[in-house]
């Protein structure tokens, strides 16, 4: 949220970034990056502005109608109303005109996380006399790096996730070896039921995928298309949580009902290996205070993949932003395959390392650790992550 205690580094920023000021704009929730960052509270249904210059007071370009929902604006900074599309072009243009903003804009929809802002909104910025840039570093480092505490809600969700994910293993394994195997859809139940006792909770259940099933990486088990986890099958389990208010702890576990195939054996350390050459890299280039992108850790995890012979079974990116507001977030992602993410992982960022391998029809595997910056190295989450193939 923006605060008069956070205006000078923007502003700091802003001028380090050789732009005369920050654009917002939201629609309905189009920017969602504008709306966490305005912290609007109330009935938007209209067109908002607010510019943030690199020297001066901000100002809001507001609709008469919706005055409520900027109770949060700071009372010294400066309110523009209007009420026709005349009013607003006209201030707009007060406001940008022969100025340098950055929006949330991505040239060529180059990462899609950022590109909130419409095509015709920024026709609208140019032609009333502004030039647009990327807001993209600035999204990271105001919007999505983490505070301290956040960074240890973080991390305590990371040691739960992690504990039923193995007890799940475990559970589904024993199932298996009683000849009582589990279906898909009770494991994720049961995996919630977890969640909930120890005091988190996830917006969606998790990913419990048997045999085949494992090569989709969005598969959702469903009572009405019940599966079991049968002995000798691989078993993918994808399970994320967080506190109440707190930040996710995202986390893919792998394990084989009895005893894996020469085939699984050799899919399990290609992903492992290639999460390990994606961690290697984070911890090395963060320890050093090198800069580096997300782009540069996805290259390192895929690089490993491709020399196995899986690099056609690899068809996502490496792994996502995960930010306070959202588990995949609109902070850089470790992406360079499906986008081309430039944006360097700074102090506070977050994100997930997840290479898979998806063999239509066949076998599935995913490992996924987490990690985030800190000023002087990097930290992987949970700390005591998956080594080995979990043989149940």
């Amino acid at each position: 949220m923006l605060t008069p205690n956070l205006l000078p580094a923007v502003q700091s920023a802003l001028r380090e970034a050789g732009v005369d000021g920050w654009l917002l704009f939201d629609f309905r929730g189009l920017n969602p990056i504008a709306s966490g960052m305005l912290a609007l509270d109330g009935m938007v249904t209209r067109r908002v502005f607010a510019f943030i210059p690199a020297h001066g007071i901000p100002v809001a370009i507001t609709h008469n109608i919706e005055q409520g929902a900027w109770q949060k604006w700071p009372i010294e900074w400066e309110r523009e109303r209007y009420s026709t599309w005349r009013e607003l072009e006209i201030l707009l243009s007060k406001h940008v005109r022969d100025k340098r903003v950055a929006m949330e804009y991505s040239p060529g929809d180059a990462v899609p996380y950022l590109d909130r802002t419409p095509a015709g909104v920024l026709e609208l910025v140019r032609s009333a006399g502004a030039e647009v840039a990327s807001s993209g570093e600035l999204v990271t480092r105001f919007y999505a790096v983490l505070t301290a505490e956040q960074i240890a809600s973080h991390e305590r969700a990371a040691v739960i996730v992690a504990q039923v994910g193995r007890d799940a293993m475990a559970y589904a394994a024993a199932q298996a070896r009683a000849g009582t195997p589990a279906m898909e859809h009770e494991l994720a139940s049961w995996i919630m039921e977890r969640f909930s006792r120890a005091g988190v909770s996830s917006d969606h259940s998790p990913i419990v995928a048997a045999g085949a099933n494992a090569a989709n990486p969005h598969y959702q088990p469903s009572a009405s298309q019940p599966r079991r986890v049968a002995t000798g099958e691989v078993l993918l389990i994808d399970l994320f949580a967080k506190e109440p208010g707190g930040v996710y702890g995202d986390q893919t576990w792998m394990g084989v009902m009895g005893t894996p195939t020469p085939r699984a054996v050799a899919v399990w350390e290609a992903v492992r290996d290639a999460r390990d050459a994606a961690i290697a890299h984070v911890l090395t280039h963060a320890a050093s205070g090198r800069p580096f992108s997300g782009g540069d850790v996805d290259d390192a995890a895929r690089q490993v993949v491709t020399e196995r012979g899986f690099a056609e079974y690899f068809t996502h990116r490496t792994g996502h932003s995960i930010d306070a507001r959202d588990l995949h977030g609109s902070g850089p992602h470790i992406d360079n395959f499906e986008t081309r993410e430039e944006r360097l992982l700074i102090p506070g960022v977050a994100f997930s390392i997840e290479p898979g391998i998806y063999i239509d029809g066949e076998i599935g595997m995913r490992c996924e650790v987490n990690a985030y910056i800190g000023e002087s190295g990097a930290t992987i989450t949970p700390r005591d992550y998956q080594r080995e193939l979990i043989v149940g």
